[in-house]
């Protein structure tokens, strides 16, 4: 077994020692998180830029609708002189602009029609769309707000009130009522939301897990074909020790790339309590095991280094799509995907980071992995062919 071992590390520092393997196994975990990050990790709610063109300098109700407007947590104010916004606009750097005319306050004090203009390159696109509605339900709220004050300013002309104890009243009830309104809206969630990090990765891990194996059956294929594995018979090692060496090799390589996204997704996204990512850790070992022997059956089979890195392709995305890695599976193959080790894999990973399970609930998807460990570790070594009557 030491020596088994000693075979395993040659082969991972081979591994450490060839820069491109190398960045490739470490560096695509990494790229493949910032996705995920990029994609799931900003907030839900969602968050824009008004870009602004205040031509009503010191008004009171453009000033109150800036204001208002950078109030909300969705919005941030940019305000632009009225030259530099038409060259963004005209340079399609900015897609819409918001112009508040110079007569708005005197117009909406009066009670004069106004209006607010919009400039916009084609439609201004979704997000633009997103920011004017904001802004025009503000505007709507303002101009509500005003009729009311003037509605009952009005009604109570002739009652001798001072004008201004009405304005402090109406306004004192018109923020009663924003900050607890008669009507409101309830959302009822029907079943669970799913998190689209607890959805997607389970599947990322399980697949860099089985693309590690195409690595495993080229180097096998490599080392058959340039006579490093005869050269290692020649000393004490035997093809036992060999197999399993090479066996603890691939094991390795594929435990590392999922370690590394498993130990950035604990750090930044924190899916995981302590005990949970141990237990995660330990059925990305397992899987790793499954297919570490999975990739010495195809370095057994294949000839080449090209029909190693195929068979192992074809089998990962078969294994992918019938294992329900990232969509639900139809119901009519809902048979087929039993023989994906994926679909036990990902159910195992999903109790665990979704669902809040631990290792006890997962008997029948550990167990046929393990099976799947002894099934292959044993075909494996049939076809294990390094030198006449070595097998």
């Amino acid at each position: 077994m030491i020596r088994a071992i000693i075979v395993a590390g040659l082969a991972v520092r081979t591994y450490l020692q060839e820069s491109g393997d190398l960045g490739f196994s470490l560096l695509l975990p990494i790229a493949i998180f910032a996705l995920m990050y990029g994609a799931f990790g900003g907030q839900d709610m969602f968050h824009g830029t008004a870009h602004v063109v205040n031509e009503d300098q010191g008004g009171t109700y453009s000033t109150l609708l800036l204001e208002q407007l950078d109030e909300l947590d969705t919005l941030d104010v940019d305000l632009l002189s009225a030259p530099k916004a038409d060259l963004l606009l005209e340079r399609s750097d900015l897609l819409m602009v918001l112009f508040i005319p110079e007569d708005f306050s005197d117009r909406f004090a009066s009670g004069e029609p106004t209006q607010l203009l919009f400039k916009q390159r084609g439609n201004g696109g979704s997000e633009s769309q997103i920011v004017a509605s904001i802004i025009r339900g503000v505007v709507e709220e303002m101009n509500q707000s005003f009729q009311v004050q003037s509605q009952v300013n009005s009604a109570l002309s002739e009652t001798g009130i001072p004008e201004e104890r009405i304005d402090i009243a109406v306004q004192k009830y018109l923020a009663l009522e924003r900050s607890s309104p008669t009507v409101r809206v309830k959302e009822d969630t029907v079943g669970s939301s799913p998190d689209p990090v607890n959805q997607f990765l389970p599947g990322i891990l399980t697949m860099f897990v089985l693309f590690a194996q195409t690595l495993n059956a080229t180097v096998l294929v490599q080392e058959r074909r340039l006579g490093t594995l005869e050269r290692l018979l020649t000393t004490r090692l035997s093809v036992g020790q060999l197999f399993i060496g090479k066996f603890l090799a691939g094991l390795s390589r594929g435990f590392v790339q999922a370690f590394v996204l498993l130990v950035l997704a604990y750090i930044v996204f924190q899916l995981f309590t302590p005990l949970s990512f141990i237990e995660c850790l330990v059925i990305i070992l397992i899987l790793s095991a499954a297919a570490s022997a999975l990739g010495l059956i195809i370095g057994s089979i294949a000839r080449t280094e090209d029909q190693a890195s195929w068979i192992a392709v074809v089998f990962t995305m078969t294994m992918v799509m019938l294992g329900g890695t990232f969509f639900e599976i139809p119901k009519n193959l809902e048979i087929l995907s039993q023989i994906s080790m994926n679909t036990y894999a990902n159910n195992a990973l999903k109790t665990v980071i979704a669902q809040g399970g631990h290792l006890v609930d997962l008997g029948l998807e550990l167990g046929v992995l393990a099976g799947i460990i002894v099934v292959g570790l044993g075909l494996s070594r049939l076809i294990f062919k390094v030198m006449p009557g070595g097998r």
